[in-house]
Formats: structure tokens, sequence, C-alpha cells
């Protein structure tokens, strides 16, 4: 789905390779009450970061938690959006907000159907 994907840029018409990296809880990080999810666009990092309390809201509305997968998969799915609508712009960080993680974690299960369909994240060799 949204862990490896390519989509075009529609300002250059580039075909490029998005890339899903790492999960890191950038409150060792960068001190941000966040989850940092990064990935690789044509070799060049690229993070999107949650709020944390995202994962509040959706266990509370829902009762379902975020997990890894599906935090890899919205973001991803985030990413492929703001590259379709022109908004990439070579930016090394994007931050969603709570409404945000909840929309794309709704239009991900929705693709889905159930959290154990969701792709395996790979395993990157460091």
């Amino acid at each position: 789905m949204y862990e490896d994907f390519h989509v075009t840029d529609p300002w250059s018409g580039d075909d490029l390779h998005c890339r899903w990296t790492a999960n890191i809880v950038a409150i060792a990080t960068r001190h941000a009450d966040a989850v940092d999810i990064r990935f690789e666009v044509n070799g060049r990092p690229v993070w999107i970061t949650l709020p944390s309390a995202a994962w509040v809201e959706q266990k509370r509305r829902s009762g379902h938690v975020i997990t890894d997968r599906l935090a890899a998969q919205l973001a991803g799915r985030y990413l492929k959006q703001a590259v379709l609508s022109g908004y990439d712009n070579g930016r090394e960080m994007y931050a969603m907000s709570v409404e945000e993680v909840l929309e794309q974690a709704d239009a991900v299960m929705k693709e889905v159907r159930h959290s154990s369909l969701l792709p395996e994240l790979p395993v990157i060799a460091g």
C-alpha cells in the first residue's frame, strides 16, 4: 500500500519512489510529543510527524489503537496526497494534525478493511 510506492510529481513530472524506513518516537530524538515516520523519497529523507495525542483520540473514539503498521500506512498516504496536490516542495518534515491523522487512519482502514490485512513493514538492514 503506502510503505513503498511510486507517485508522479505534478510539477516536474518526475517519478518519486517513496519508501518507508522507520517509525521513531520523537520524544527521545527531538523532545517532541510525536511519532516521526521516516520515508526516503528518491533517496532523500522525508519525515511525517504524527502528534501523540492522535493515538489517544483514536483509542477514545474507535476503541482501536494506531499500530506501527497503521502509522506507517497513514503517513505514507498523507505523503502521497501531499505530492499529488503539489504540496511537496522538497521539505524534509511535514507535521500532521490530530484530525489529519484520524482522517488518514479512517481512509487506510476503509481501504484495507481489517488491521490484520495491513502490509508487514519491511526489515531494513542498517
